[in-house]
């Protein structure tokens, strides 16, 4: 029994570690909870063990060569796992359309009639274009959500004309890697790659058009929407009902701290540095 206690917290540490050390080697490839690399890590170590007994006469679970093998399996593991889950959880945008449209706004659907134009100024507007960064980075701060771009609040479809107008070539595609760029610069380049975005074709007044769909799912860290032009700082929105609204600092650190806990290891250590900051405090 003693042996059990003293055995369970060394495997479990040494699954932490094997699985944080196989996390760097994939740099940033695989994107597991802590907790849920300890499980594949631990999965790793036994299928090590497993090899190693059946190609080595000597096993001893610390010689380096075991230590390779069970760093290899779990890196293994991980990137198989990760690479399925990846897969898994992806949004795909299969709804028509128009039954999105039908539906109605929600806390997962918002529609902008445009993402560059005013149409009460009739001129690019930089206000429109943040409200559409702010909307995205709201949906990928909660728990996802599709925003619509050429339907109006009323549910009536205006397309893109405008909007394409203002692009280098009125099209899908350069509307898209515009949207793309933009997002990369308000929300950064992770951010900017979680959205799926395509196109409907549709006809406003006799005239070819399209809606754009932006497919967003909810984000495994917090995404900030840098003001533009760098004026200010970055902001937290997040989506509340059939509405986006911005965090203030207590309320976004303590969104944050909830939706995105530390793992073991980082609280730990963070913990450790307020106790030696606090330590020499004292009178």
């Amino acid at each position: 029994m003693v042996a059990i206690a003293v055995a369970l917290p060394i495997v479990l540490l040494a699954a932490y570690l094997i699985g944080q050390l196989a996390r760097r080697l994939l740099r940033g490839r695989v994107k597991l909870a802590t907790a849920t690399t300890i499980v594949l890590s631990v999965l790793g170590i036994s299928a090590g063990l497993l090899i190693a007994g059946l190609v080595f006469d000597d096993v001893r679970p610390w010689s380096p060569s075991v230590l390779l093998l069970a760093l290899g399996a779990t890196m293994a593991i991980l990137a198989v796992f990760a690479a399925v889950a990846a897969a898994v959880q992806r949004p795909q945008p299969g709804e028509p359309v128009q039954e999105l449209i039908r539906r109605g706004e929600s806390d997962r659907l918002e529609f902008k009639s445009s993402a560059r134009w005013n149409l009460h100024t009739a001129q690019r507007d930089e206000r429109i274009e943040m409200v559409i960064a702010k909307t995205v980075a709201g949906f990928l701060n909660s728990d996802g959500g599709t925003l619509l771009i050429g339907v109006n609040d009323d549910g009536i479809v205006v397309g893109l004309v405008n909007d394409f107008a203002v692009v280098k070539a009125p099209d899908a595609d350069r509307f898209e890697l515009w949207l793309r760029d933009f997002l990369a610069g308000t929300l950064g380049q992770n951010a900017a790659a979680l959205p799926i975005i395509d196109f409907t074709p549709t006809t406003v007044n006799g005239a070819a058009t399209h809606v754009c769909r932006v497919t967003c799912p909810a984000s495994p860290r917090p995404v900030f929407v840098r003001p533009a032009k760098g004026a200010g700082q970055s902001e937290l929105w997040v989506r509340t009902g059939n509405s986006t609204r911005q965090l203030k600092v207590d309320e976004a650190v303590d969104y944050v701290m909830h939706r995105w806990p530390l793992g073991i290891g980082p609280t730990v250590a963070a913990q450790l540095r307020a106790a030696v900051r606090g330590s020499g405090t004292g009178a």
